[in-house]
């Protein structure tokens, strides 16, 4: 009994560790944001998800080494904003023309960072006051840090 539940233990610590080093794979968030990056690391692409203390997942930023190809219509642009020192539009989901609750504080984008390294970035904030302070986090970040072995 003891055995196994020091095995469980260490299972436990090793997961922790590994998700803390993923987690270090993302873009450091500034100080004070109350968000908290998870992540998922591939071969190709780092998916990086930030939640609220309570746990809502509020920011989703995916960098690759492929074109994500999303195709996102001039007609859902929506504001301006940056990712890493380059320019982008957010632009509101397509929802098929369904006009769904909350997409008012709901982006998403996609930019070019350099050849074979691309960022795509989806907001699901609460309110438009959170898509706002989200989308200027979002414009402070940096993928310098990041290491994508399909590089």
């Amino acid at each position: 009994m003891v055995k196994s539940v020091r095995i469980l233990a260490c299972s436990l610590l090793l997961a922790g560790s590994a998700n803390a080093q993923q987690a270090g794979q993302c873009p450091q968030l500034p100080p004070g944001s109350g968000l908290q990056w998870e992540a998922q690391a591939q071969s190709d692409f780092v998916l990086c998800k930030a939640a609220t203390e309570d746990g809502r997942t509020v920011l989703n930023l995916m960098l690759t080494a492929r074109d994500p190809e999303l195709v996102l219509s001039r007609n859902l642009r929506a504001e301006k904003g940056s990712f890493s020192g380059e320019s982008l539009y957010w632009y509101h989901p397509d929802m098929g023309g369904r006009d769904l609750p909350g997409l008012e504080s709901r982006r998403i984008t996609t930019v070019k960072l350099a050849k074979n390294r691309y960022a795509q970035i989806w907001i699901d904030a609460a309110n438009t006051g959170e898509l706002a302070t989200l989308q200027q986090l979002t414009s402070n970040l940096s993928d310098s840090a990041m290491n994508l072995a399909g590089e």
